[in-house]
C-alpha cells in the first residue's frame, strides 16, 4: 500500500513539472509562429491599413503602395514583427498558465468558461504590453505623415517630448480602450473554440495538420470579421499626432463614421483582404503553433 502511494505521488509530481514545462514552451512557441505568419502575411496586411485610412478599394490601395515603390514598401515592418513576435509570446503563453491556474481538474479537458476567462485576460495583457508598438506603426504605415515622421526615432522623440501623462495618453497608449476591448474579445473568442473545432475536424480523418490550419483560419476569420470595426477606429485614432487632426474618442467614432460614408460597408473597405488576411495569418499561426508544440512535447517526453 505504501510503494502504491508512493507511485502515485512520484505521478503526481512528473505531471506538475511536465505542465509547467508545457507552460513555459508555449511563450517560445508561440513566439516563432507569429514571426513567422506577420513576415509572410505583411504586404497584405500594409494594403488593408491603406484602405482603413482613406476608405480605399483595393486597386486604390495597390496603386498608391506601388506609385510610393519597393523601397518604402517594407516601410512600417519591424513594428508589427517585433509586436506580432511578442503578440504570440504572450498570447500563447499567458493563455496557458493562466489556464493551468484556472483550471479546476488539471487531468480533464477545461470548460469553455475557463477558455473564455482565460482567453480574456490574456488579451487584455497582451493590450497593456504592445499598444505602443501598435501606436508607432500606426502612425509610420500613415502616407500622410512621411516628411513629418520619416522613421521610427523620429516618432518616439516626438512623443518623449511631451510630459509624463501626455507622453502615455497622447503618446504611446493612444487609443488604448478600444485596443483593450479588441484584444481581450478578440483572444476570448479565439482560444474558447479553436481547440474543439480542431479536435472536431480531426476525428475526420483528415491529415494531421490541416485541423488546426483550418481550425484558426476559420475561427480568426470570423473573430477579425466581427471586431473589425475596432480596428478602423484604432487605425485612425493612432494615426493621428498632436495637431489639428487630433480628436478624442468620440470625435473620432464620429469622424470614422462620417468618413465612410455613413455606412457600414463602406466601413468594412478592407473586409475582402481582411478574410484572405486572417485566414493565412491565423490558420499559419495555429498550425505552426500546434506542430511546433505537439513535436517538442513528444521531444521532450522521449527525452
Amino acid at each position: 500500500m505504501g510503494d502504491k502511494a508512493r507511485m502515485q505521488h512520484g505521478d503526481s509530481e512528473r505531471r506538475e513539472e511536465e505542465e509547467r514545462r508545457w507552460s513555459s514552451r508555449s511563450y517560445s512557441v508561440g513566439a516563432v509562429s507569429s514571426f513567422l505568419s506577420t513576415f509572410i502575411t505583411f504586404p497584405i496586411y500594409k494594403t488593408i491599413f491603406r484602405q482603413q485610412i482613406h476608405a480605399f478599394s483595393i486597386q486604390e490601395a495597390i496603386q498608391q503602395l506601388r506609385r510610393e515603390g519597393m523601397r518604402r514598401f517594407y516601410r512600417g515592418l519591424f513594428p508589427p514583427l517585433l509586436s506580432k513576435t511578442l503578440q504570440g509570446t504572450l498570447l500563447f503563453g499567458t493563455h496557458d498558465s493562466l489556464l493551468l491556474l484556472l483550471a479546476s481538474n488539471p487531468s480533464e479537458p477545461c470548460t469553455l468558461g475557463e477558455r473564455w476567462t482565460a482567453g480574456f485576460l490574456s488579451g487584455s495583457v497582451e493590450a497593456l504590453v504592445l499598444n505602443p508598438f501598435e501606436r508607432v506603426q500606426n502612425v509610420l504605415q500613415d502616407g500622410r505623415k512621411d516628411v513629418r515622421f520619416p522613421n521610427t526615432r523620429s516618432i518616439l522623440q516626438e512623443f518623449n517630448s511631451y510630459g509624463l501623462k501626455e507622453r502615455l495618453v497622447v503618446g504611446y497608449y493612444r487609443g488604448l480602450s478600444p485596443v483593450l476591448l479588441r484584444n481581450s474579445l478578440g483572444s476570448a473568442l479565439y482560444f474558447s473554440f479553436k481547440d474543439p473545432l480542431r479536435d472536431g475536424l480531426a476525428v475526420r480523418g483528415l491529415p494531421s495538420w490541416l485541423p488546426a490550419l483550418v481550425s484558426g483560419s476559420v475561427n480568426g476569420t470570423v473573430t477579425c470579421l466581427a471586431l473589425y470595426p475596432l480596428s478602423v477606429l484604432i487605425a485612425n485614432m493612432q494615426s493621428q499626432v498632436v495637431g489639428r487632426d487630433f480628436l478624442s474618442l468620440r470625435q473620432s467614432v464620429w469622424s470614422v463614421w462620417e468618413s465612410h460614408g455613413r455606412k457600414l460597408t463602406l466601413l468594412y473597405r478592407g473586409g475582402s483582404l481582411l478574410v484572405l488576411r486572417s485566414c493565412l495569418t491565423w490558420g499559419l499561426t495555429t498550425a505552426i503553433h500546434d506542430f511546433l508544440k505537439e513535436n517538442t512535447g513528444q521531444k521532450s517526453w522521449v527525452e
